[in-house]
């Protein structure tokens, strides 16, 4: 199971022009972002002994994964509407993560006007 930001960092860089960025002067945070826009599409941070993800949600589904997933959650410090955080502790596959990881980086690097 994808469980280290390592992984989690390895997984987001295999996505078309994505690099990581550490833009909080806390080496905590690392956001992976898309180079076309800068946007970030994962924000990467530990938090209570495990890793956490907050990746970006179509409003429609936040809601479904939330209730599929005891791991996701409305998102730590973010946009509940739009972001969910994945909480890594074992209990998801690590296609659902990816799954999710790939559907917000869709989701900035498409949208062109909104936040």
């Amino acid at each position: 199971h994808m469980n280290t930001r390592h992984e989690v960092i390895a997984f987001c860089l295999t996505l078309p022009d994505s690099y990581e960025d550490y833009p909080f002067h806390d080496a905590n945070w690392t956001v992976m972002r898309y180079r076309k826009n800068n946007k970030g599409f994962a924000f990467v941070y530990k938090r209570d002994g495990r890793i956490w993800i907050n990746v970006k949600c179509s409003p429609d589904w936040a809601e479904v994964w939330r209730r599929t997933f005891p791991a996701v959650m409305p998102a730590y410090h973010m946009n509940k509407q739009h972001w969910n955080s994945i909480i890594l502790d074992g209990s998801m596959d690590d296609q659902d993560v990816q799954t999710m990881i790939a559907e917000s980086y869709r989701l900035i690097s498409q949208n062109k006007h909104h936040s």
